[in-house]
């Protein structure tokens, strides 16, 4: 027989959390990898193009490297990094972005960030969103998109069930660390990437965000039963 719920327990099972991707999402910051990739190439002797760099993107550098069959990752990441925070101001925060989801903030969303991007790089953009940001998951010890564990490494700061999150990414591979988490996805079209089959919730801009979100708001979320 299950136990009542306390107005604490019915409060947390109402929330949303909405959880998104930094680069191609929230910032286009495109510019600013390409001069990182640039030095990589410059200072290293590296062949590869930027392109193919691009179509990995979400994934953590060093598992990138790997894909590229790149050896010494660490030394190209500092280059990389380093060239990424003198490119900095190139990167500019997209259209509508910040007034979308403080609209949705103000719908009682829970907003949180999942991202590939390292921390020092990652918190100075989110700091300029003026957004509040209740998780801010970057890479760490946990597998790296598109495993399932950093979404569920957010849910897990926020107390929440994978059931009660969407996932905003614009690369396959944010699609595809969704799906492994239960966690429903829509795309971000003005961002990087384009998805094959399936089709999913799309939305062309951030001003989108809040039909598509609207309609997950009326869904209920399953209630855990007490023992």
């Amino acid at each position: 027989m299950s136990s009542p719920l306390t107005p604490a327990q019915v409060a947390a099972q109402a929330r949303r959390a909405l959880l998104l991707d930094l680069d191609g999402v929230l910032w286009d910051t495109l510019p600013v990898m390409q001069a990182g990739w640039a030095a990589v190439r410059s200072q290293h002797g590296v062949t590869v193009p930027f392109s193919s760099y691009q179509a990995h993107l979400g994934r953590p550098f060093h598992d990138i490297m790997a894909l590229l069959d790149l050896a010494d990752a660490d030394a190209l990441l500092e280059t990389y990094e380093n060239a990424c925070v003198f490119a900095s101001d190139r990167a500019r925060i997209f259209a509508g972005i910040t007034e979308a989801l403080l609209a949705l903030a103000n719908r009682g969303w829970t907003l949180g960030v999942v991202t590939s991007k390292g921390l020092h790089r990652a918190l100075p953009l989110l700091a300029r969103t003026g957004v509040p940001f209740a998780t801010v998951r970057t890479p760490g010890s946990e597998r790296g998109k598109p495993a399932p564990d950093p979404l569920l490494m957010a849910l897990l700061d926020l107390r929440l069930d994978p059931a009660q999150a969407v996932y905003v990414g614009d690369m396959p591979v944010d699609q595809e660390s969704a799906r492994r988490a239960g966690v429903a996805f829509v795309h971000a079209a003005w961002g990087y990437g384009r998805l094959g089959e399936p089709a999913v919730a799309t939305a062309a801009s951030p001003a989108e965000l809040l039909p598509l979100l609207a309609a997950e708001e009326q869904l209920p979320v399953p209630r855990a039963v007490a023992p």
